[in-house]
């Protein structure tokens, strides 16, 4: 076997010296794999949400025409980062092969099913059929393989929970992991986007840190996530707005903190124009944590530049230590959070 690069820069095209999430392609053939690297048979793309949206509208809908789009992408790029949000994904599959330099240093062996904890824009991947498309949950299974580099994290499926649980819940694992580490005992908190899968995850883990002496906000879209968020009972008060519009949300979290404003805003949806919502409902010496890949670094900075906020504004890397292990743990502990996301996704 050819010996790689542990971060996987020996599979980039072009341009050369980059690393392949921003290469603009990258080598996907898997007949030959190199010395460090994992080759896997790919059943399921779990395409990030911001990404999968944006295809939906692209295609207006058509499944067909999503299929075309993402076989593009692929035969372009050799990934699927997608050229408008610049996301990905993850992916879930079994383990084939295992390079010669990986053995005895990995715990993985042929057979495994693992979900893929690194993102599908600097994943070797090749599509060769789209079996089904599942738009309600930005699932896609296919026949296809792709290849895990030295460096690429992953988790083994668990057996106590079906594999589509799993994997909607890997998906989005940093965010809560984050919460996590963010939100301390008495904090005032909000969740943008608080229905969706991340969002949800984020109300629990929030609440549990906030305490009887914190609160928790959940601003949802529609009817139908803010009754669910509701029912749930994670969050001190829902309620439903337009994200994109920040005076009014503004003006809703005044009146819900008497004025006083958010130690900490999570920011989990998946379309644009939300930056200065977030930045607006959250105090001075407060932090917003922007999870969204629809996030523009541009407008969120000039933007709380602009309005004199001195927040402190955390890019939403989708990692962090333990973050598998600690999402994967959330559905074990909150029976409502199982049974949600099992009537969701699985």
């Amino acid at each position: 076997m050819k010996k790689g690069n542990k971060y996987g820069t020996h599979r980039v095209i072009e341009p050369k010296g980059v690393l392949p999430q921003p290469a603009n392609r990258i080598d996907n053939n898997m007949d030959e794999i190199y010395d460090n690297e994992i080759l896997i048979n790919v059943k399921t793309l779990n395409i990030d949400s911001a990404s999968f949206t944006q295809i939906e509208e692209q295609a207006g809908g058509d499944e067909k025409k999503i299929a075309e789009i993402m076989l593009d992408i692929v035969a372009k790029q050799g990934k699927h980062r997608n050229p408008v949000t610049g996301s990905g994904g993850m992916l879930l599959g079994v383990v084939e092969k295992i390079g010669d330099a990986l053995v005895g240093k990995t715990d993985l062996k042929v057979g495994d099913k693992i979900a893929t904890l690194v993102s599908l824009s600097l994943t070797p991947l090749r599509i060769d059929k789209i079996k089904d498309i599942r738009k309600d949950i930005d699932q896609v299974d296919i026949d296809g393989k792709a290849i895990l580099f030295e460096s690429g994290i992953y988790a083994k499926i668990p057996e106590d929970m079906p594999e589509n649980l799993a994997l909607s819940a890997l998906d989005v694992a940093g965010a809560p992991a984050q919460t996590a580490k963010l939100v301390k005992p008495g904090d005032t908190v909000l969740i943008i986007g608080a229905g969706g899968k991340s969002g949800m995850l984020c109300c629990y883990e929030a609440k549990k840190r906030a305490g009887v002496t914190g609160k928790v906000i959940g601003l949802c879209h529609s009817e139908k996530s803010t009754k669910r968020l509701q029912e749930l009972g994670f969050c001190d008060y829902v309620f439903s707005a337009d994200a994109t519009q920040p005076v009014p949300v503004l003006e809703k979290i005044e009146e819900l903190t008497n004025g006083q404003m958010c130690d900490v805003t999570i920011n989990n949806v998946n379309i644009t124009d939300t930056e200065m919502t977030s930045i607006l409902c959250t105090k001075d010496t407060g932090v917003v944590y922007f999870f969204s890949m629809a996030t523009s670094f541009t407008k969120a900075a000039l933007g709380a530049e602009g309005v004199g906020s001195d927040v402190t504004m955390i890019v939403g890397n989708g990692y962090t230590r333990g973050h598998a292990e600690i999402t994967l743990q959330l559905l074990r502990e909150s029976e409502k959070l199982r049974k949600v996301f099992t009537e969701l996704y699985a």
